[in-house]
């Protein structure tokens, strides 16, 4: 059965107050033409879980954020998401919640395997715990005794990924060097908003052309709507297909940190259909 749609109709089956999860790192791989497709709806108070870029930043300057549950915010080359501070700096994402790296990973985990939670030493005595102090810690019931941080499942209402290759019932391929968690965030999530955009859509026969099997982590029944969209992690890398655009990323983060050049640049990149992104992104002197 094809799960062939676009992004505006994935977003349209979206709702006000969801807890979305978002695919990527950083400013790599990320679903940038469904995050554009995000910006251009009425959809908003979501709870945004991710290891955070460009779309944080983005969310967050359109005030589409309530809560961010996060590892960590950054633009790679550029350390700081400039939104993102801002938004850090003025208060005005309402709840934060920020996790060591490997207890967001072991929290998207527990949520795949539909466990409350997961223990694990990871963000014991660190100053995690002093900014989440709702976490608890569980003792192991065997001889050790051992404490541990009893780390939440997060369960996601939606999420969108963005791979490299696909085939149009949702078996989908990473072909860079590190899948990112993609795969968890599909488990975690509740089934009918599974979204995994691509580079290109494939025949299911060609999906190892360019890859080996160990690349095809994500397999249809992970999935509900595959929407082909080359350029659809622009400006992030999408490795191999391109790297990132940094003289773009510089633009917008340049822009980000002005009100009055921010809304020529939404004028010129945001305030259209992807069709018209990518031509202006294309027209750039």
């Amino acid at each position: 059965m094809s799960k062939l749609t676009t992004e505006d109709q994935a977003v349209a089956t979206l709702e006000s107050g969801m807890t979305l999860g978002i695919g990527g790192w950083g400013s790599r791989r990320k679903p940038m033409s469904l995050v554009r497709a995000l910006l251009r709806s009425d959809v908003t108070d979501l709870t945004v879980v991710t290891y955070g870029g460009p779309e944080v930043g983005l969310l967050a300057a359109a005030g589409k954020i309530r809560k961010l549950v996060y590892g960590f915010v950054t633009l790679d080359s550029i350390p700081l998401e400039p939104h993102f501070r801002a938004a850090r700096q003025g208060g005005t994402i309402p709840e934060l919640v920020e996790y060591d790296e490997g207890m967001l990973q072991w929290g998207l985990y527990a949520g795949s395997l539909r466990l409350p939670f997961l223990p694990t030493r990871a963000g014991l005595g660190s100053g995690v715990m002093d900014v989440n102090p709702d976490l608890k810690t569980v003792a192991s019931p065997y001889a050790d005794g051992e404490e541990l941080l009893a780390v939440p499942a997060i369960r996601l209402d939606a999420c969108f990924v963005h791979m490299n290759r696909a085939d149009a019932r949702g078996n989908a391929q990473f072909l860079g060097p590190d899948i990112y968690f993609d795969d968890l965030w599909l488990n975690a999530t509740d089934v009918g908003h599974r979204f995994v955009s691509c580079e290109k859509v494939v025949p299911t026969e060609n999906l190892l052309d360019e890859g080996t099997f160990h690349t095809l982590r994500i397999n249809r029944s992970m999935v509900d709507g595959v929407i082909e969209a080359p350029r659809g992690a622009h400006f992030t890398s999408c490795e191999p297909d391109y790297d990132r655009d940094e003289s773009f990323q510089t633009e917008y983060a340049t822009a980000a940190r002005d009100p009055e050049e921010w809304a020529a640049f939404v004028a010129t990149y945001l305030s259209g259909s992807e069709a018209d992104y990518q031509e202006a992104v294309d027209g750039r002197s």
